[in-house]
């Protein structure tokens, strides 16, 4: 993804602070990681006061998410762990989030339907952040990113998690998320084999 969305701009003037201090960006990854878990769980017990709780923390973590590599980019702290760990980290955390929507959603008119459906969303988020992570850590850093468009990353469509679970769509949003998610992943995979092709081609 892209460093200059607007969730990204946020995130640079919050790490700001943080330059000279001893927090590094890896501590902010494992934040995000701590954050992202927390708050599926939030929303697997599928009620409102938690769900709340958890969109509060899922924003949060989506903040730590930039933050990261914000700092690290200030600081001259990137390294091919530090990105890797951060693309694991988004694929536990946003994978998390979807099942734990299954869950809560079992008690809703999906019925027994809702855990397969977050599973399913669930394991095509975490394949498309495995591809990316193959790609990287064969090809380099930066070679799986995608741009952005008027301000915005693909994967800033997961603030719609906290506004659909505030909201009680939770269901809907897991509906749509698991018939999108393995198209976004056959379309993803696709792409980034077109890449590694052309960078296979010109010896990277």
């Amino acid at each position: 993804m892209t460093p200059d969305t607007w969730i990204h701009r946020i995130a640079r003037q919050l790490v700001r602070p943080l330059r000279n201090t001893r927090v590094t960006p890896n501590h902010l990854t494992t934040a995000r990681l701590v954050t992202g878990v927390a708050a599926a769980a939030c929303f697997a017990l599928d009620d409102w006061n938690w769900n709340a709780l958890g969109a509060g923390i899922f924003v949060v973590s989506m903040l730590l998410d930039r933050a990261d590599g914000e700092l690290a980019r200030m600081t001259g702290a990137t390294s091919r762990f530090g990105a890797l760990y951060d693309l694991v980290t988004d694929a536990i955390s946003n994978s998390c989030a979807f099942v734990a929507l299954g869950v809560a959603a079992l008690g809703g008119f999906l019925g027994i339907w809702g855990l397969p459906v977050g599973i399913v969303a669930g394991l095509s988020i975490s394949t498309i952040f495995a591809l990316m992570i193959s790609t990287e850590n064969r090809y380099g850093k930066g070679t799986a990113r995608f741009r952005s468009r008027a301000g915005f990353d693909p994967d800033d469509a997961l603030i719609l998690i906290p506004i659909s679970v505030l909201f009680g769509q939770g269901d809907i949003l897991l509906i749509g998320a698991g018939i999108c998610a393995p198209l976004a992943t056959l379309f993803i995979g696709y792409d980034l084999y077109q890449r590694r092709r052309q960078l296979a081609a010109a010896g990277k």
